[in-house]
């Protein structure tokens, strides 16, 4: 398990930031220089909106299917931002292209931003736009990713989609927070929670599925929609292997062949213990593995990439 830093040591400077390049206001800047006010509603009441997208070998991954879910997304919160796709393209291009990342986590962001009169009412706030490129990270790291990811099943319930609609990515994430400290304490690495029926529903950034008997299921209620959840289902139809939303139990999950989660921040990952029980045989599972395979290489599709045009004179880092 990865050991954290000393308290003491976690707090001996503030500012510093990982490498990368932020845009906001019209400006380009680097990560230690981009700030919001405190009076603004995406951080006093977490209200905003936001996707995720990667690049991967100096190309974005499907980065149309994350800007459609993000103009959804605040379409159906009311937000608006000066900038189309195509202008929102360029910015996130050139975020990345100034980083000289080859391999980056690009992260864009409607805030319902601050009001002139500090008014309660969201109509007469003025939206912010804000965009990042910063190292690709992933939800598991090279170990966990090598022997399976250790998940525990919390009794946290995830909000509701009748209280905040989880097809729109947002920050309310204390409950997930919530489930985290839950899954430390039983010594898991990362957690799951429940839907409001008791079935499995997602964890912190990420989307779960389990493989019995060849068939891959995942579940369909009260989860994001994720990108990578939707190319699983590409894939698996592609390799002709069934693929199915439905409700999953905490007991079935436990039962399941193979289980493994996706997310833009890492591409698919094997769990092998669940509530410290191995799953399968206690390792990574073969359709787990063929499946990741053909994840990484559906990277390497034209249509699938868009390339960055780095400066000729800078050097590209991963």
């Amino acid at each position: 398990m990865h050991k954290l830093p000393k308290l003491s040591e976690r707090y001996i400077d503030p500012n510093t930031y990982p490498p990368g390049v932020a845009y906001m206001d019209g400006q380009y800047l680097t990560m230690d220089k981009a700030s919001i006010s405190v009076l603004d509603y995406g951080f006093l009441h977490s209200d905003a909106t936001y996707d995720v997208v990667h690049v991967w070998k100096g190309a974005f991954f499907r980065l149309e299917d994350h800007l459609n879910r993000f103009f959804r997304g605040m379409d159906l919160l009311h937000m608006s931002i000066p900038y189309d796709k195509e202008q929102v393209t360029e910015i996130l291009h050139n975020c990345v292209a100034l980083s000289r990342l080859q391999n980056s986590y690009v992260e864009f962001i409607c805030t319902r931003g601050t009001s002139p009169d500090f008014s309660r009412d969201p109509r007469n706030a003025i939206n912010r736009f804000i965009a990042f490129a910063i190292p690709f990270g992933s939800v598991a790291n090279q170990e966990q990713k090598e022997r399976g990811l250790h998940i525990a099943i919390t009794d946290t319930v995830r909000i509701p989609p009748p209280s905040v609609d989880p097809t729109i990515k947002n920050y309310h994430w204390l409950d997930l927070v919530k489930g985290l400290y839950t899954a430390y304490d039983q010594g898991a690495e990362t957690a799951l929670l429940l839907d409001s029926n008791g079935n499995i529903a997602e964890g912190p950034g990420f989307n779960i599925f389990a493989t019995r008997d060849g068939v891959v299921s995942t579940p369909e209620f009260g989860v994001l929609r994720g990108i990578t959840r939707q190319t699983i289902f590409d894939l698996c139809d592609a390799m002709h292997i069934k693929c199915v939303e439905r409700d999953i139990s905490p007991k079935e999950l436990k039962e399941a062949d193979e289980v493994f989660i996706t997310s833009t921040a890492g591409g698919v990952m094997p769990v092998s213990k669940i509530d410290d029980m191995p799953i399968g045989e206690g390792s990574v599972g073969i359709l787990s593995n063929r499946i990741n395979e053909a994840y990484w290489q559906m990277h390497e599709n034209a249509k699938n990439r868009i390339a960055i045009n780095y400066p000729i004179i800078n050097e590209v880092v991963d």
